[in-house]
């Protein structure tokens, strides 16, 4: 499948702004439009308050971002579920140490 070990958070930034709705300027409220198109570029890394002040604006849970941006191609539903059944089984190797 496609889910990778290195993320690509700027893909999944534009993935997600683009299938709701958003433009760069849709972010004012958060962030600049030149941050945004910063860091669909590559050129910028969040910190994690700003992850979830971009996720929050697309009305998105941040770990459905995160989970983008480690997807190679996110509109691949056998990736996606690929992806969560080995975070689950991550968490729950967690929590039964």
């Amino acid at each position: 499948m496609g889910v990778s070990n290195t993320s690509d958070f700027g893909a999944a930034v534009l993935f997600a702004r683009k299938a709701v709705g958003l433009t760069q300027e849709d972010f004012d409220e958060v962030s600049s439009r030149v941050y945004v198109s910063a860091l669909e570029r590559k050129i910028k890394k969040p910190t994690l308050p700003k992850v979830d002040a971009l996720a929050g604006r697309m009305g998105l849970h941040p770990l459905t971002v995160l989970a983008l941006a480690y997807c190679v191609h996110p509109g691949d539903q056998g990736e996606v579920e690929e992806l969560l059944a080995m975070v689950q089984q991550q968490l729950l190797a967690l929590t039964e140490r």
